[in-house]
C-alpha cells in the first residue's frame, strides 16, 4: 500500500492536443485504484481534439481553449493559467500538449507541472526524437517523465523507460512501441511517485525515498515488465 492511499486524491489538470492516449492510461490507472488521484479538468488547445470526447464519455470535465481567440501567446497563457488555477490542482499533467508554455505560466505553477517526452533525456530534446535516435545509431531509446521548467525539456527527470532499438526499426515503429510499451505505464507510475511523496524535487535535485537521486530511475520495457 502506497503512502498516497492514506491521503485525499490528488487533483490533476491534464493538458492535451490530440487523441489523449496517455490521458486514457492515467484514467485507467485511477479507475483500477493504482493512482490516488482525480482528474479535475482536461484542457486542449485544439477544439476538435479526440481526447476531449474521451474525457467527457468518462465523466471528466473537458474544455478547449483555442489560441485563435487570443492576440498573442502571453494573453493565451494567462487565460489558460486562470482556468487551470480555478481547479486548484495539485499537479498539471502535460499529456501530448503540443505548445511551449511561456516562462510566466511555468513560474506560476513552478514545481507542479510534469511532462512526458519521447526520448531518454537529456538526449534529443524537442521534436523528431525517434528519427534522431535512429540517425545517431543508438542502441536504445525510450521516454522520460520530467518536471517542466522554462527551458524546453530540461527539467529534472522523475523516471524513464527504455527499449532496445531493433534492426529494421523505423521512426513510426519506434513511436508506436514506445507509446504502447512504455508511455502508457510510465506516466502513471511517475505520477504515483509524486503523489505518494516517494519522489520530491528539492534545490539539490530529485530525491527518491529520502535519498538524492544521482541518476534517473530507468526501467527496461523490452519484455512484459510486470511492474511500473
Amino acid at each position: 500500500m502506497s503512502a498516497s492511499e492514506h491521503k485525499r486524491p490528488a487533483r490533476l489538470v491534464v493538458l492535451i492536443s490530440g487523441r489523449g492516449r496517455n490521458l486514457e492510461a492515467i484514467m485507467r490507472a485511477i479507475g483500477a485504484g493504482e493512482l490516488n488521484a482525480e482528474i479535475a479538468l482536461v484542457v486542449s488547445n485544439k477544439t476538435r481534439a479526440p481526447g476531449l470526447q474521451t474525457a467527457r464519455l468518462a465523466g471528466v470535465p473537458a474544455v478547449s481553449i483555442s489560441p485563435r481567440h487570443f492576440p498573442d501567446r502571453e494573453s493565451y497563457d494567462a487565460a489558460l493559467a486562470h482556468r487551470i488555477a480555478a481547479e486548484k490542482p495539485d499537479w498539471i499533467v502535460l499529456a501530448g500538449f503540443m505548445r511551449v508554455l511561456s516562462d510566466t505560466f511555468v513560474e506560476r505553477f513552478a514545481g507542479r507541472i510534469v511532462n512526458i517526452h519521447p526520448s531518454l533525456l537529456p538526449r534529443y530534446k524537442g521534436l523528431h526524437t525517434h528519427e534522431r535516435a535512429l540517425a545517431a545509431g543508438d542502441r536504445d531509446h525510450g521516454a522520460s517523465v520530467h518536471f517542466v521548467t522554462p527551458t524546453l525539456d530540461d527539467g529534472p527527470v522523475i523516471r524513464q523507460g527504455r527499449i532496445t532499438i531493433r534492426p529494421g526499426d523505423t521512426a513510426d515503429m519506434l513511436a508506436d512501441r514506445i507509446m504502447d510499451r512504455i508511455e502508457q505505464r510510465l506516466y502513471a507510475a511517475a505520477l504515483d511517485d509524486l503523489i505518494s511523496g516517494r519522489v520530491v524535487w528539492r534545490d539539490d535535485g530529485i530525491h527518491r525515498d529520502g535519498r538524492l537521486q544521482s541518476e534517473p530511475l530507468i526501467i527496461d520495457y523490452d519484455e512484459d515488465t510486470p511492474g511500473p
